[in-house]
């Protein structure tokens, strides 16, 4: 990342007040507290992807915990190399569980690592300071404001472009102290269930790392597992300091060190450096807004899209379980802060393409592809396959951590990754992206499709299919029979290599990949609940993941806009509801809001996402997996918070307002009777469009669309006559049936608004 500061200039000055300020998040979406929260999960949090803190306060002190996305135990998961899919085919036909269990299963609840790690600390004595007046993150410009009564003020900020935290007292000198991790503690000990709670860190075996304080100046260097070093380090003048950690792997080039950057970056001051910061922020909320007249729901989505700007950057590694805010309490983090890809990393960049962030989004594309070459020898090793797969439990650098490996393991992993490389090239209609990135990965994750499956009578199976997360890590979650999550992954995989290879006019390889993906058995029905899990086991339980129903929803293989369809995405849906939330964790009820909105069903799509809102989000918005409100909507108490959910949540809001998916576009498809005003601004649709809205007494005004690349759009007008207010490159056709052929030039643009006859 880049580590110079800039004076801001005359010229920044004039771009921040040009930028779009209607845009910017309002002060009534900001974080707000009475005190500083008091529990690290808890905390206010700021990040810029690499670089994360979390706000809060340890017996009676204010600590920022800093964090660094690439700190890594990379030491390798014991006996995971033993594991194939076909050895693991072999024991479970002959029944022999134990066996698999011990090489696939233990290691992850056994061992401490891989694991994410966590970073350092800074803390202020402020007993003297007395009663906290407010707490506040102003997400706008992504700074924390605490205000005592006596009129003191400290603010702090997370550098959106450079590997820095920054904090300024007003009215008070209070010096920092660094504190290390408690690598050495050996009185902290293990959550009752380590897994969730985590393994004490000094299990991890290392010789605590010391802290060294000279003049106006702190460092704190540790040594970890293998080739990581890292370092954390603070500089401080009158009042103001700046934080860094870098992490330093033996086996990569080197990085600046911590406390060069730290020497170097106190000689800005605190509002000359946020100047470039605000910017950052202040151009990244200008790339969409929306505004509906739920207040609950509306600062929740802008908290979510803050979360995911602090949390996803060009540079850095694509968000993890818990992102650049892993735990500060002397554990390991929940589920070792790993890539969880059965759901966690998928949800997590849902939002990203509509709201109008494809830098973001790109980042997990990115990740993706630089660890290629790993997938493929991982496929050749675990599968016998040509072609790529990836671990659904990975560390930073991709490798297998294993864990329920039925899912972790699992041969359709890739197939719905793909979905991303795909969403990056329909949303952004980038050629370059399609021929080199996109096709190429999609292209091979269907060859090891290909070789993977047993084609027998002209059908395709795999031998050994399953559903995450049903039967959890038992024997029976191997199903015989291919679950209907493997066939729509499957199915989805041949359907976008063939539309690709068409679009690069590569012919035959299209014809290819459509005959190949003809002969994956089409989804399972049960005539009483509809979509099952797999042939001869129906949906008859609550359960949290709705694997069973990915060819409804995010892979749009059933259409909703279909009669036959509808009908069984309608007997689904309610077999689903009937089964009751008890056993749902918060993401459960974000995906649901994303099925109501592509059911155009807004009143449940709301309903479903204030829930979540209300009871499985802690209360500074992190996604937790037990219900808050503990009104009997879950069973099991599990408390540990998770992203994917928060983002899942971001997505709904966005499909309530506009989809593209169906092959046009639809303007307010899912929105409640009672929102009679509602806008958004250019929130983005595949075709490499942007699309704004305006509905005012529950009547649709006018609709935009900008193209930014040429070509057609077709869009369903949610009016019954239209005039055209503004056209320029683009020219309309009338279709039946309220739909409308725009064919729009590079940069061409048109708003209609409603004829009102």
């Amino acid at each position: 990342m880049n580590t110079r500061y800039l004076i801001a200039t005359a010229a920044i000055l004039l771009t921040l007040c040009s930028a779009n300020i209607s845009a910017q998040p309002a002060g009534k979406h900001n974080l707000r507290f009475d005190v500083i929260p008091s529990r690290w999960d808890e905390a206010i949090p700021l990040g810029n992807g690499m670089i994360g803190a979390l706000v809060w306060q340890k017996e009676g002190r204010l600590r920022i915990s800093v964090d660094r996305a690439d700190l890594w135990d990379l030491r390798p998961t014991a006996e995971i190399n033993r594991f194939t899919y076909k050895w693991a085919y072999e024991h479970r036909l002959s029944g022999d569980w134990d066996t698999v269990w011990k090489v696939a299963d233990q290691p992850y609840d056994r061992d401490l690592g891989p694991t994410k790690l966590p970073g350092a600390a800074i803390e202020f004595d402020i007993s003297s300071l007395g009663k906290v007046k407010s707490v506040e993150l102003n997400i706008a410009s992504a700074i924390c404001i605490i205000q005592w009564t006596n009129n003191v003020r400290f603010r702090i900020y997370v550098d959106a472009l450079n590997p820095t935290v920054r904090y300024a007292w007003e009215g008070a000198n209070i010096l920092p102290k660094l504190v290390a991790p408690s690598y050495g503690n050996t009185g902290i000990k293990s959550g009752n269930n380590p897994v969730t709670e985590g393994y004490s860190l000094a299990r991890l075996g290392y010789l605590q790392g010391e802290v060294k304080t000279a003049g106006n100046f702190s460092v704190y260097n540790q040594k970890a597992w293998g080739p990581l070093k890292y370092q954390a380090a603070v500089a401080w003048n009158t009042g103001e300091g700046v934080v860094s950690i870098t992490a330093h792997y033996a086996d990569k080039k080197k990085a600046v060190t911590a406390s060069k950057i730290v020497r170097k970056a106190i000689s800005f001051t605190f509002d000359g450096a946020a100047a470039l910061h605000k910017q950052w922020w202040l151009n990244y909320w200008s790339q969409s807004s929306i505004s509906i007249p739920d207040a609950q729901i509306e600062k929740q989505y802008y908290l979510e899209i803050y979360k995911f700007g602090a949390a996803s950057r060009k540079g850095a590694p694509p968000i993890s379980l818990q992102a650049v805010w892993t735990a500060d309490n002397g554990l390991l983090p929940p589920w070792k802060g790993d890539f969880h890809s059965d759901l966690n990393t998928q949800l997590s960049y849902w939002p990203s393409y509509s709201s109008n962030h494809l830098d973001e989004a790109s980042v997990f594309t990115d990740w993706l592809w630089e660890n290629k070459p790993y997938f493929e020898q991982y496929t050749k090793r675990v599968f016998g396959t040509d072609g790529l797969n990836v671990p659904g439990v990975a560390t930073l650098r991709g490798h297998e951590m294993g864990g329920w490996h039925m899912y972790a393991m699992s041969p359709t992993v890739s197939c719905w990754l793909t979905q991303h490389f795909y969403w990056q090239w329909r949303y952004s209609m980038d050629t370059d992206f399609l021929k080199k990135r996109a096709y190429p990965w999609i292209s091979a994750v269907a060859k090891h499709i290909e070789q993977l499956t047993v084609l027998d009578n002209g059908i395709r199976t795999l031998p050994m299919s399953s559903s995450p997360e049903c039967h959890d890590g038992g024997i029976n979650a191997w199903f015989l029979d291919m679950t209907n999550y493997d066939r729509a992954l499957t199915a989805y995989v041949f359907k976008i290599a063939s539309e690709m290879a068409g679009t690069l006019g590569l012919h035959e390889e299209a014809a290819h990949w459509a005959l190949t993906g003809s002969q994956i058995p089409s989804v399972d029905v049960d005539t009483a609940t509809g979509i099952t899990i797999a042939p001869g086991f129906p949906m008859n339980e609550s359960h949290r993941h709705f694997s069973h129903l990915m060819a409804f929803h995010p892979l749009g293989l059933l259409d909703f806009e279909n009669a036959d369809d509808r009908t069984l995405i309608e007997k689904s849906i309610e077999n689903l509801e009937r089964q009751g939330t008890g056993a749902w964790c918060g993401y459960s009820f974000s995906w649901l809001g994303n099925m109501y909105a592509w059911m155009h069903d807004g009143q449940k799509a709301a309903k479903v996402l204030r829930e979540f809102s209300s009871c499985y989000c802690s209360v500074n918005s992190f996604h937790l997996n037990n219900n808050r409100c503990k009104t009997g909507m879950k069973s099991e108490f599990n408390g540990p918070f998770t992203l994917e959910g928060n983002f899942a949540f971001a997505s709904a809001i966005q499909e309530m307002l506009l989809q593209s998916h169906s092959g046009y576009i639809e303007i307010f498809p899912a929105i409640p009777q009672e929102w009679k005003d509602v806008s958004f601004n250019k929130l983005r649709a595949e075709g490499a469009l942007l699309v704004s809205a305006k509905k005012e007494n529950g009547v649709i005004v006018n609709i935009r669309i900008e193209s930014e690349k040429g070509g057609i759009a077709t869009v369903k007008l949610p009016f019954r006559t239209h005039v055209i207010k503004e056209l320029n490159g683009a020219e309309v056709t009338i279709l039946k049936d309220l739909m409308v052929r725009i064919d729009l030039k590079e940069g061409g643009f048109i708003e209609i608004e409603n004829g009102y006859e």
